[in-house]
């Protein structure tokens, strides 16, 4: 999907033969989990979704915004529409890093990608693929590399190819066509190396999933043949059409791609994202009822094949047309491709055109803030649509007629775990270490083996956990693959946490047992601060580690022991005059202080209480209940003064009415 299509997508409309190509990429996705049948399911809350946007670099459509821009401008860009995504509750994205058969990597096969700083061949000064993988999953995105398998460049000029270029040392290789180079498909040299350029990525990135755009043999242009008689005469064997040795050759590169990045890598998903329309039931009754271009016979892409064969994990078809459009009715080709994917095991995703919603030039229904919504709506009815991708970022933030914002208030209001794909074993549960109470929400730490890990949350403090609570969204507030998680959105009385672990192709663990967070009074007053927060001050003497797995948050502080107070502080607002019992949390060791003296600022006076650090370290230990006055101000200290040796520790504090 890319905006170099337009054109003939446009001359396709005014002949109301199609209405518009673009090519992209997506993730593979297996069906959503089963839920229980005793649960009754939330639709608008699903447990499974793929969740996607492309972002283009052909032509710079989304990034880098243009050629040239400084290492430091092209990450934060890129961050920016990692950002984006996650503000949008996407848990994928779908990235382009072979546009026109270059590389956004240090490719031993290919060049250094123009589209980054204006230069073929031009080294852009760090390793672009590298940072994008490392920058998606920081953020619990799945990174989808997404290659355009055939085309060498958007002009049909060798001589402005870089003097490397392996479509200039074998000029055998390509043909032009339409004003634009291409590798020739029925070369099998072609298709080796086509092959090895992208397994090369997927053997040294950490990408999650291959993808192919629906660039497969070129788009027609009007009064011109594809150049290939020659190749079809040695290479045609007992092929009598050249249609169906296209066709062969295409079915080759997909077929040995499959086998090739599953025996390297057997979790990484494969998918292309073909046109939408395969055939018309008008030409064959296996088609569908719809009237437009058919990419079986216009670029050689049997997309139905691929799914009944297996060779692809997961297929997205680019169904960019409204709902009651006459020549390819999105409700239409929805049901159809959920037809051909029944039973098979590959899994659907529908490829979304985000860039039509509120766009100048656009049919009636694209004016409509709701038609890209309801599409979300009729993918209900299928239960083999396993989630939608949108092209391109750009139209995604853009949020034209606020027809995403609807989108998003409609049907993405909680997060969604990605699809599980294969059949490896779940991880064991995790374990919920620490749920506390902070100024800025409750404040969850776990222990467990997954890749990421799903937080769920349910109101009060029920006895057991119901399988009801897992079996869609609508308690899922979170996924990571940190083992800590702030709750800023906790403001009720009472919650109760689980964490369940999901292994890298996710499937789910039993959820951990739910730690409850309550509060004792009333008026349900607690806090913590942890000595990272904005209420925590200590002098320059006060070292900070994370030696002790005990710790409280990401650190804590230490310091000597001296002949004078110079406290850490821990500053609270109590919000009015009372009982209030103070805890601590400090990580224990041999070699910390035995008499370590905590201040309480009591009404009526400073309390010392000493507390060996030596022992009974990670876990709340209480102090005592004192009297304390309202306002905001420093209301535990942790002194250095004190005879005994080892460091003293300053870690976090919990105040809490009584």
């Amino acid at each position: 999907m890319d905006a170099l299509k337009l054109p003939f997508v446009t001359a396709l409309l005014r002949t109301v033969v199609l209405a518009v190509l673009i090519a992209a990429f997506v993730s593979p996705l297996n069906p959503p989990a089963s839920a229980s049948a005793a649960c009754t399911v939330d639709p608008a809350t699903p447990k499974r979704q793929l969740r996607a946007m492309w972002i283009s670099s052909v032509a710079n459509i989304d990034w880098p915004s243009r050629t040239g821009l400084s290492v430091s401008a092209q990450q934060a860009e890129f961050r920016a529409w990692l950002d984006l995504a996650v503000s949008k509750r996407m848990n994928a994205v779908v990235v382009q890093v072979r546009p026109t058969a270059d590389a956004f990597w240090p490719s031993p096969y290919e060049p250094w990608s123009q589209w980054l700083t204006g230069t073929q061949g031009g080294n852009p000064g760090y390793d672009p693929l590298a940072f994008m993988v490392n920058e998606a999953h920081a953020r619990n995105l799945e990174f989808h590399a997404w290659f355009n398998p055939y085309r060498i460049a958007n002009h049909d000029d060798p001589s402005r190819l870089v003097a490397t270029h392996p479509a200039r040392q074998h000029p055998d290789w390509r043909f032009a066509y339409g004003g634009k180079l291409y590798y020739n498909p029925g070369i099998p040299e072609v298709r080796d190396f086509i092959e090895d350029a992208i397994m090369d990525a997927v053997s040294r990135y950490d990408v999650d999933g291959v993808h192919l755009d629906d660039y497969f043999y070129p788009y027609p242009v009007s009064g011109q043949n594809i150049p290939d008689a020659a190749t079809f005469d040695r290479y045609g064997g007992s092929f009598a059409d050249v249609g169906d040795w296209r066709r062969n050759n295409v079915n080759l590169l997909v077929r040995e791609l499959d086998q090739r990045i599953h025996a390297a890598k057997p979790h990484v998903s494969f998918g292309i994202s073909p046109f939408g329309i395969w055939r018309n039931a008008g030409t064959d009754p296996l088609g569908s009822r719809t009237s437009g271009l058919q990419s079986y016979d216009a670029i050689y892409a049997d997309s139905r094949q691929w799914v009944k064969q297996g060779w692809v994990d997961y297929l997205a078809p680019q169904i960019y047309w409204h709902i009651g459009f006459s020549t390819a009715a999105y409700e239409v080709l929805t049901a159809w491709w959920s037809e051909q994917v029944r039973g098979t095991g590959v899994q659907l995703v529908i490829g979304q055109a985000a860039y039509r919603a509120g766009a100048s030039g656009q049919e009636a229904a694209w004016q409509d803030p709701a038609e890209l919504s309801d599409h979300l709506h009729d993918n209900r009815q299928h239960p083999e649509v396993s989630g939608d991708i949108y092209f391109s970022a750009k139209d995604v933030r853009a949020d034209r007629i606020g027809a995403f914002t609807r989108v998003v208030n409609a049907h993405y209001t909680r997060p969604a775990l990605l699809p599980a794909r294969g059949s490896a074993a779940a991880p064991a549960a995790p374990a919920i270490t620490s749920a506390t109470r902070g100024p800025s929400g409750v404040q969850l730490s776990w222990t467990g083996s997954g890749t990421s890990y799903a937080v769920h949350r349910v109101d009060g403090t029920p006895a057991a956990a119901d399988p009801c609570f897992f079996a869609d969204a609508r308690n899922l507030i979170r996924t990571t693959r940190q083992t800590t998680f702030t709750d800023t959105t906790a403001t009720g009385p009472a919650y109760t946490y689980y964490v369940t672990a999901l292994n890298r192709t996710h499937q789910e663990s039993a959820p951990s047992a739910g730690r409850a967070v309550t509060s004792s009074t009333p008026g349900g007053f607690s806090v913590v601060v942890d000595n990272a927060d904005a209420g925590f001050a200590a002098g320059s003497a006060w070292g900070t580690s994370t030696y002790s797995t005990q710790l409280h948050g990401a650190d804590y502080r230490f310091a000597q022991p001296v002949a004078a107070s110079d406290p850490a502080w821990f500053r609270a607002a109590v919000p009015s005059a009372g009982s209030y019992r103070v805890e601590v949390w400090y990580p224990a060791d041999a070699g910390y202080n035995s008499a370590t003296p905590y201040v309480v600022a009591a009404s009526g006076g400073n309390r010392t209480v000493t507390v060996d650090q030596r022992t009974g370290g990670g876990a709340w230990r209480d102090l005592g209940t004192f009297t304390l006055n309202a306002g905001t101000y420093n209301v535990v200290g942790v002194s250095r003064w004190t005879s005994t040796t080892g460091y003293v520790i300053a870690d976090a504090v919990r105040i809490t009415r009584v």
